[in-house]
């Protein structure tokens, strides 16, 4: 294994045992099973119409996940390192994705394919937590996002995200960012704007 790889693994060790810490056989278990992929900027995880057969951890880089509706795509979400990501949706019903996963700069994941992680429930004492644990922050998540969306302002929800990642926020497109935040580009200008010159 190269330094890169146990220092990805070092990396989503410590993610997952923020929901549940394992037992070493558990974690021999998950760990010798994991894959390590990298992919260049502008790749997808997934596509709208393709079933999800995995969970990505983000050791280095950042996604966007949008769908598209009658030719108009919505950025519905951002992840940075350090985070899993996945369309979850897809992953749980075997339906597939409503959305698209697209790299926004190079990135570097380690990945926990659908049938490693139905194994490692299966057999572990820990599993069955950690994929309800798991489910429910994916769930709380997605419940504070609507909440944010209904009670924050677009400024508030902006300077969220730059807490996140300031550097890559600054980069990414108007468009895009505006679609997640809710607003015109032309007020998303103005937060820039303002948030510059704080």
């Amino acid at each position: 294994m190269t330094e890169e790889e146990m220092e990805a693994i070092a990396r989503i060790k410590q993610a997952i045992y923020r929901f549940q810490p394992l037992n070493e056989v558990e974690w021999q278990g998950l760990s010798q099973k994991l894959v390590f992929e990298k992919y260049r900027k502008g790749d997808f995880l997934i596509r709208q119409g393709e079933i999800e057969n995995a969970i990505y951890f983000l050791n280095k880089g950042a996604t966007r996940n949008y769908f598209l509706k009658d030719g108009k795509d919505f950025t519905v979400d951002f992840h940075f390192q350090n985070d899993f990501v996945t369309a979850y949706y897809s992953l749980i019903t075997r339906e597939p994705s409503e959305t698209f996963i697209e790299l926004l700069e190079d990135t570097e994941t380690v990945i926990i394919p659908l049938k490693v992680l139905n194994e490692f429930y299966a057999k572990y004492h820990h599993g069955e937590r950690i994929g309800r644990l798991i489910a429910e922050y994916q769930y709380v998540k997605r419940l504070r996002k609507e909440m944010d969306l209904l009670s924050h302002t677009a400024e508030e929800r902006y300077a969220e995200l730059m807490q996140r990642n300031p550097a890559l926020i600054r980069d990414i497109s108007v468009k895009h960012l505006s679609s997640y935040l809710g607003i015109a580009p032309e007020s998303l200008s103005r937060i820039r704007k303002l948030y510059a010159r704080n």
